[in-house]
């Protein structure tokens, strides 16, 4: 159910405190550090707040309401997360943007419990494995079980940096490092497939030619590998630094077409230059 802004006073003024008494101020190291700091401030500084009109502190309130509460029996799991996932075929969960290795050959669908601080994988009401969960920030990292052998083999959706490709296409020119910024402020591109396509296609042709390329291509803003490469391909069959002009028929201005298009105005091409 969902309740308009003027409808949920209570909870917008719960934001409002977090954010004018705890977060300024403060500074914080990690997501953990964040947790510890909140935990701290909640159940210390505000606990012992008075609140409101009538000045009553939640610690004082807490003890009145303890009376009428009914505790939980202690036999209760710990709150989880109920996830299905499948294993790929070289043994890995994927969950969270990090890949878990599932010892033995077992394979197919499994069920992951994921709690505050490890997760519990089952399959067919079986526990096979348990991980404790990653710091924050980690991601795209496999796990193996301690005490157990790793597997030589790695997650399949496993997706890999190109750093180290980027870092080698700079390295060829200046001409080639501003195309590399053009290519990575363009939208809509699989950046790390397109900068290893893009060095793949480098050690295809001399570096002469790859830089004129590029420098072409980034002329006219083209971002597409397989033009550029037309573009290398027809660099090398003319021989030369630039490419021959296409042919133009000069009667194109006798044209009536041409001659109602001249009174409109001219395009902004600067973009281009």
């Amino acid at each position: 159910m969902q309740f308009a802004p003027q409808t949920k006073a209570g909870e917008e003024r719960s934001f409002l405190t977090v954010e004018t008494n705890f977060l300024p101020g403060r500074t914080f190291s990690s997501l953990e550090d964040l947790n510890h700091q909140a935990l701290e401030w909640s159940t210390v500084r505000m606990e012992q707040r008075p609140q409101g009109k009538p000045g009553l502190t939640p610690a004082k309130a807490f003890e009145y309401e303890r009376g009428f509460l009914q505790p939980l029996p202690p036999h209760l799991p710990a709150p989880y997360k109920l996830l299905e996932r499948s294993v790929d075929e070289y043994g890995y969960v994927a969950l969270e943007a990090k890949h878990y290795w599932m010892p033995g050959t077992g394979r197919g669908e499994v069920t992951v419990l994921r709690y505050d601080q490890h997760l519990e994988i089952y399959q067919s009401g079986q526990h096979l494995v348990e991980y404790p969960l990653p710091a924050e920030g980690v991601r795209n990292q496999p796990f193996h079980p301690p005490g157990q052998p790793t597997s030589r083999y790695q997650p399949r959706h496993r997706h890999q940096p190109s750093d180290q490709e980027e870092k080698r296409l700079r390295a060829m020119a200046p001409a080639v490092s501003a195309y590399v910024d053009f290519i990575l402020a363009s939208p809509g591109l699989l950046r790390h497939q397109h900068l290893r396509r893009l060095l793949a296609l480098s050690g295809r042709m001399s570096a002469e030619l790859f830089v004129r390329s590029v420098e072409r291509a980034h002329r006219y803003r083209i971002t597409s590998l397989a033009t550029l490469e037309q573009i290398a391909r027809l660099q090398f069959q003319a021989g030369v630094d630039a490419l021959p002009a296409p042919p133009i028929d000069e009667s194109f201005r006798d044209r009536p077409a041409y001659q109602e298009g001249s009174l409109t105005d001219s395009p902004d091409l600067s973009q281009y230059e």
